[in-house]
């Protein structure tokens, strides 16, 4: 394995990168695994995104690039603490406060729209207590802890949660206006649920059906149609019946790197007990992210539901928060990145035959590294978009510089 962590500079910087980001571009962390083929090569935009300097990014579970190459984040106000936002509260004279939840930039970082909160849903409820104390009362619908984002052709947006009682995924148009959903919160009626759903993790909208990865509680990816939201299809591991129950209780972070399901099994019959990502790709493929499997499977969309294509390890023998967390591709469908949680790595893998030939980041908090790698995405120049939650907290740019020789 050869590193080309400082390949070049690349003068002429030709893709993707324009001439005023290159004193702000970052070498980083990549390895060509595979030398037989050429592998995309990236630098980390240390300037990027350019939010106002009095805004504290939470965790941020979600990300999308619309079809206008803008970039759309989902983040958490709530996992800010009163020592992040003194300026909301009044107990600093300087920084900070916390964003809305749904954030949309321009190519360049600059905040062209942001919304989100309890308002802009239907429902109201009240709470008592604190953390694994709290109970709620009432039906609002805003989910208590956001999780996964999914920007359609539309513009269009799709937001699930993970938090307690969060057994719903959201539609708003572009500016935060309330158009519909799927199940609701506080209702949960298991895997083979053709109406509920259980703490959904991440959305697929191709415009005919809207795939939930579904996702915290369940173990399963659920197909919904697009138009009337009415079900359609449902199916576990392997396309088969969704087995392996569900999680008994409320999730909480701390399950997330528990050692309790006996470690990650690439062989499993049944999904793991996060089902954390459902990405439509080319040729009518689905790619489902099981993370606590250390695997990503992939099916092929039929008019009868769903094939089983292949299994996809990531560094099997990964312990902690485990691997697969989302999963993106090139503009052109020839590459496959592939967030791995655990590692901070984003790993490049042919499309054709879903082999490794690299990869980039590390672990850490510097600019090209991660805690907590939760998203992944790519706009139309090939360059790719990251986001962290726990305590990582940010999202990140990597400007596609060229390809290796």
């Amino acid at each position: 394995m050869r590193p080309i962590l400082a390949r070049a500079a690349f003068a002429a910087m030709s893709v993707g990168a324009a001439p005023a980001m290159a004193d702000t571009l970052v070498e980083i962390d990549q390895e060509h695994v595979d030398e037989s083929v050429p592998m995309p090569l990236f630098q980390v935009d240390a300037a990027w995104p350019r939010l106002d300097e009095n805004i504290m990014l939470g965790q941020a579970p979600g990300l999308a690039v619309d079809r206008d190459d803008n970039i759309w984040v989902l983040n958490r106000p709530n996992s800010l603490d009163f020592s992040d936002t003194g300026a909301d509260s009044g107990m600093s004279v300087g920084c900070c406060n916390a964003p809305p939840h749904v954030l949309q930039f321009d190519q360049e970082g600059n905040l062209i729209r942001s919304w989100g909160g309890p308002d802009l849903a239907p429902g109201e409820s009240t709470y008592e207590g604190e953390g694994q104390e709290r109970t709620e009362s009432g039906d609002e619908q805003w989910p208590a802890n956001v999780h996964g984002l999914y920007v359609d052709d539309d513009l269009n947006v799709w937001i699930g949660g993970n938090g307690g009682g969060d057994h719903v995924v959201l539609n708003f148009t572009a500016d935060g206006e309330y158009i519909g959903q799927i199940g609701q919160r506080q209702m949960t009626e298991g895997n083979m649920s053709e109406q509920y759903l259980g703490n959904p993790a991440d959305i697929h909208d191709n415009g005919e059906s809207v795939l939930v990865a579904d996702g915290y509680i369940n173990k399963r990816v659920i197909e919904f149609g697009a138009g009337d939201l009415e079900f359609q299809h449902l199916w576990g591991a392997y396309g088969e019946a969704p087995d392996g129950g569900t999680r008994e209780g409320e999730f909480d972070q701390s399950q997330a790197s528990s050692t309790g399901d006996g470690g990650a099994n690439p062989e499993s019959g049944s999904f793991g007990d996060i089902v954390h990502c459902v990405v439509r790709g080319p040729e009518d493929t689905i790619y489902v992210c099981d993370r606590r499997n250390n695997r990503v499977q992939v099916f092929r969309e039929t008019a009868d539901g769903v094939e089983f294509l292949e299994d996809i390890v990531i560094a099997e023998e990964t312990g902690g928060t485990r691997t697969a967390s989302d999963v993106a591709f090139s503009p052109d469908g020839r590459y496959v990145y592939i967030a791995d949680m655990m590692n901070g790595r984003v790993w490049i893998l042919t499309r054709d035959d879903h082999e490794i030939i690299g990869h980039f980041g590390r672990n850490g908090r510097y600019p090209g590294q991660f805690i907590w790698l939760h998203s992944v995405d790519v706009d139309s120049m090939g360059n790719v978009y990251t986001t962290e939650v726990s305590t990582g907290r940010r999202v990140q740019r990597f400007v596609m510089t060229g390809m290796s020789d």
